[in-house]
């Protein structure tokens, strides 16, 4: 079954300037609707390592929702437990400024507690043939539980990724139960409640250090823009990857892409450093691009060998 993931489904309204971006001010620009969600493109990304990921999801009874299902087939994503419900799919609008970073946004959040009927009905079967599993944490908390216990039944490695923070802070027990973690800087710094904005990557990467081991999460991964990604774990392993010098387009879905990297090499047998590196790989491969995932790339590019 390969790596299954776990997560919700948005549609992306992205809105570009044509010319100086004017915070206050009407903007003409172009309007592009692209399908979104931190799940639906980290299953993208890994389904274009060519690694056949599970989709546990849901989309819009729609024309919109049946596009999404299309697409993701024809990547050769497995979506036979992606239910199709009124309202199924949330919302992201957001404008960017000249730079390709986003200015403003706001969110519209689907209801996904239809999900877990699955994860009780067919967990057993998805759990015991799965390589991984990678969980959006701020889901229902019942969801998160059941895929811990799913885990924890069928000794199956277990990461999470994170949409919205503020509801992932408040779980940060059920952190110690996933192998790696993986956010950005700000993410980081409200989960562990300080500011991290402006420390240098070795600061933070000694601090993210000493503070997985004192809340006893198994691994953490911090993104930091530009200036790469720093690791550490609980045995006292840290270290940087700095980032890839290419020519920033729109940043969207970089994230993603690198929890999507960062999944893949822990599945398949890299080390925390090693699987880091791939994460901000395909992250390099998406900002040069107006698209929300990484293009093709075949496993062994990436150092992995699988045998699917």
């Amino acid at each position: 079954m390969g790596i299954v993931v776990i997560g919700t489904v948005f549609v992306d309204i992205k809105g570009f300037p044509e010319d100086s971006y004017i915070p206050t001010g009407r903007n003409a620009g172009r309007v592009e609707y692209v399908h979104g969600g931190v799940a639906r493109n980290v299953v993208e990304d890994i389904a274009n390592v060519e690694l056949r990921p599970t989709f546990l999801s849901i989309v819009d009874n729609t024309p919109m929702g049946e596009s999404v299902l299309k697409k993701l087939r024809n990547h050769k994503v497995n979506c036979d437990y992606v239910l199709s419900k009124p309202n199924g799919m949330g919302t992201w609008v957001a404008v960017f400024n000249n730079d390709g970073d986003v200015a403003g946004s706001i969110s519209s959040r689907p209801d996904f507690y239809p999900i877990l009927h699955v994860l009780e009905t067919k967990g057993d079967e998805i759990f015991s043939q799965a390589d991984s599993v990678v969980l959006q944490v701020d889901v229902h908390k019942d969801i998160v539980k059941k895929v811990l216990e799913l885990a924890a039944k069928h000794n199956t490695k277990l990461f999470a990724l994170v949409s919205n923070m503020s509801l992932a802070a408040e779980r940060r027990d059920f952190l110690q139960k996933f192998d790696c973690f993986i956010c950005n800087q700000l993410e980081a710094g409200l989960l562990f409640l300080d500011d991290y904005t402006g420390k240098s990557k070795e600061e933070l990467r000694d601090i993210l250090s000493q503070k997985v081991i004192a809340a006893k999460i198994p691994s953490m991964v911090v993104t930091m823009g530009g200036d790469g990604a720093v690791y550490a774990d609980m045995s006292g392993n840290k270290g940087i990857c700095p980032a890839r010098n290419v020519a920033v387009k729109d940043t969207t879905g970089a994230g993603d892409a690198f929890c999507a990297g960062v999944a893949v090499g822990l599945t398949y047998g890299k080390d925390l450093a090693g699987a880091v590196e791939i994460g901000t790989l395909l992250a390099a491969s998406v900002i040069t691009s107006s698209e929300n995932v990484c293009p093709r790339f075949q496993p062994e590019e990436l150092g992995v060998k699988v045998n699917l």
